[in-house]
């Protein structure tokens, strides 16, 4: 099972190979992600390990999250996830597992939020191909034409393509190569372009659907 890391997106650059040729990356900081809880079969049900990163201010955790983190003699951060692992011997509280779990032209799977677009029509949001823009029509050059049927069934069928609020969601791209890891500073450096803006919140895992 794949651990998944936390980090956050610093932004692209290129890197150039020995041909000459550039690779445009995208370059991840993956900052310290501790060990903050251990999952096991009998109290749990499964075994998993929760893993936090980043910092946050102590008026913004509570006593129950500062007791969580205290015990596992870790800061309150702000990135948390769980990753299901069948070795739980392997993790103990506390402990930083580090960006070298992933290997250069290692497939990955990052998960980011995409950047928010606000509210899209149909063309920009669903890639509609749009109306003539001559030929007797005036005023529906954007509009995305019917959106139902009549008095039977009577409504719009839910899920229909409409305009409303484009981005701001959590979206994966997967299979990205690993072009290079720092493990000084921690970076994690990846070919393409992954989801959201730069420093925003990112997670890392192996690639789950491996290209054949």
């Amino acid at each position: 099972m794949a651990i998944s890391l936390l980090g956050r997106k610093v932004g692209m650059t290129r890197i150039y190979n020995e041909d000459g040729s550039a690779t445009p990356v995208t370059v991840l900081e993956m900052t310290p992600n501790k060990v903050s809880q251990v999952k096991s079969l009998e109290i749990d049900g499964y075994t998993a390990i929760q893993l936090v990163a980043g910092s946050k201010k102590a008026s913004r955790v509570n006593k129950a999250q500062a007791g969580h983190f205290s015990k596992a003699n870790t800061e309150a951060g702000s990135q948390i996830c769980e990753s299901r692992v069948d070795n739980i011997e392997d993790y103990e509280l506390g402990s930083e597992i580090k960006v070298d779990i992933f290997k250069e032209g290692q497939l990955i799977d990052v998960t980011g939020t995409s950047k928010g677009k606000g509210f899209a029509g149909v063309l920009k949001r669903y890639n509609f191909a749009g109306k003539d823009a001559t030929h007797g029509n005036s005023i529906n050059h954007r509009t995305p034409g019917s959106i139902g049927q009549n008095q039977t069934p009577g409504r719009v069928f839910k899920g229909k393509k409409m305009t409303g609020h484009m981005g701001d969601v959590r979206t994966t791209t997967q299979n990205l190569t690993v072009v290079r890891v720092d493990l000084d500073k921690n970076l994690l450096l990846v070919q393409g372009a992954v989801p959201g803006a730069t420093g925003g919140h990112v997670s890392v895992k192996a690639a789950v659907k491996v290209k054949r």
